[in-house]
């Protein structure tokens, strides 16, 4: 029965940007799909007019391309099991609609929003159900003409599922295992609405994965209480044989405390939610995205992998290639993984390692001109070999203008702590001293420079620490940085030498 071709789907609403949770759910649905030699549907579930965001859709498509989530068929895609966004087969539901009520599964209501609530108010816990839908106004409790003559005259309802009590009902999780929910605890739900015309996320739902042919639905856990009601369905249509496999994944939790990952706790605790950065064409608020935050997509697919899954043994750095050869149910976790974003940036700084210095310097170039340098005036090489030198101590691109924007800019100040403590008054002659000795070097290789000058300091019998960071002050502006003699190879005797020259004229002793 289950040995079909394996088919899922990710559907997301356009209501807004895509969750980082939502994210994970597609990464598992497409990692399933390529381990089983499947394909991978994106369909657009817009059948909530109301909650309806521009721009929500373009998100979601570029959200996963950035990623490198590939879709099989969706919108975008085209695909032979179209149209692939709900608010285009409102006929098809209409007609699904119409097998249930001419089969007896289902029955209009015309139950207003006031009647309703007037019943919550008598009866406590009040549930549209089998125990009280004849005492309600619909199709059950009228006759065929009052219910003719009602919609003739353009009054509004909708069509309820009819669920028969006292029935145990299985849903066969691949996580979770079989999953028995009695009958008697359901409502009637609500398929159909006449007022927009089209039906709810149920309805929808079941139409289009088996009109798909979905072989698996794999969606979050929060989807979990509506499984029974999508499987009487099934069996209401009499698609029992074809039904989907289910799995609901563990929800996201919060990183510290009790609950589910929200947006709030990155506001809170200063990382992202979303894959890219989102304006809310509502409010206009902008929300931080992982692309712009600078993550690189691979580290994140990583670690959205990792979060409720494991391959098994300590693998920790994983393409996605690998992912896809290693991924399955058995080793997902059934409760929820807490969201740690530090590990997050760990991937991230691990990924930055794993790139050639070339490949580092194409990404720090962006940066660079942020910075306002001309980049044009570097050759690639130096640019590269800069970056090579303070890769080790970044996790993001971004902080490579902290560890290495001197090489592009000389200093404009002089940390006012080190100069206290390193520049004397008779530290601008050992500076022209220092120059001298530098002219003079057989090499500027960082292993035959550094014997020379240390030599030098050692035979005038000067302060090692002091002359060496008032060297490093000259050139870099502070006390920090990588190995010196590293630096200054790269720089080259001219520009090591201007900014000593500039560090004499500028760097003025502290006065007492």
């Amino acid at each position: 029965m289950h040995h079909r071709k394996v088919r899922v789907r990710f559907a997301p609403s356009p209501t807004g940007p895509l969750h980082i949770g939502g994210v994970r759910t597609a990464l598992y649905n497409y990692l399933f799909a390529r381990r089983n030699g499947g394909d991978m549907i994106l369909r657009i579930e817009d059948t909530d007019s109301q909650r309806f965001v521009p721009g929500a859709e373009d998100y979601i498509n570029e959200a996963l391309a950035w990623l490198g989530i590939k879709i099989d068929e969706g919108v975008r895609e085209g695909g032979a099991f179209g149209p692939y966004k709900q608010s285009e087969r409102r006929d098809i539901y209409r007609q699904h609609v119409r097998m249930l009520l001419d089969n007896g599964k289902a029955y209009i209501a015309f139950d207003t929003p006031e009647e309703l609530e007037a019943k919550r108010n008598t009866h406590p816990n009040f549930q549209y159900d089998a125990s009280t839908r004849m005492e309600m106004r619909n199709s059950l409790t009228m006759s065929a003409e009052q219910v003719r003559d009602l919609i003739d005259s353009g009054e509004k309802y909708v069509v309820r599922f009819m669920v028969e009590p006292g029935r145990d009902v299985v849903v066969d999780d691949l996580l979770r295992g079989k999953v028995t929910i009695n009958s008697s605890v359901l409502d009637d739900k609500v398929l159909y609405k006449s007022a927009d015309d089209l039906p709810t996320y149920h309805l929808a739902n079941i139409v289009d994965d088996h009109l798909m042919e979905v072989s698996h639905v794999i969606r979050g856990e929060e989807w979990l209480p509506s499984a029974p009601l999508h499987v009487l369905l099934y069996e209401a249509f009499g698609w029992s044989d074809t039904a989907p496999r289910f799995v609901h994944l563990p929800l996201l939790l919060k990183p510290d405390g009790k609950g589910k990952l929200s947006k709030r706790d990155g506001d809170r605790l200063g990382f992202p939610v979303f894959p890219l950065e989102w304006h809310d064409p509502k409010s206009g608020d902008i929300s931080s995205g992982y692309r712009e935050s600078g993550y690189l997509p691979e580290a994140v697919v990583n670690f959205l992998a990792l979060l409720g899954w494991n391959p098994g043994d300590d693998s920790e750095i994983m393409s996605i290639d690998e992912l896809t050869e290693r991924f399955s149910f058995d080793r997902c976790s059934r409760s929820g993984a807490k969201f740690d974003f530090e590990k997050g940036k760990w991937f991230n700084h691990k990924y930055l390692q794993d790139k050639s210095n070339e490949q580092l310097a194409e990404l720090f170039i962006p940066v660079l001109r942020d910075n306002g340098i001309d980049t044009e005036a570097f050759d690639p090489a130096y640019i590269a070999a800069a970056v090579g030198m303070v890769k080790e101590r970044i996790s993001f691109v971004r902080d490579l203008w902290d560890h290495a924007g001197f090489f592009f800019r000389r200093p404009d100040s002089y940390d006012p702590k080190a100069v206290k403590k390193r520049w004397s008054d008779d530290m601008p002659r050992i500076m022209e001293e220092l120059i001298e000795v530098l002219r003079t070097l057989p090499s500027w290789k960082s292993a035959e420079a550094e014997p020379v000058v240390l030599a030098w300091i050692a035979d005038k019998g000067y302060h090692l620490g002091n002359v060496m960071n008032a060297f490093r002050l000259c050139v870099v502006g502070a006390c920090k940085g990588p190995h010196m003699f590293d630096i200054t190879e790269i720089m080259g005797p001219d520009e090591t030498i201007a900014r000593i020259r500039l560090g004499i004229e500028n760097i003025k002793t502290p006065q007492a």
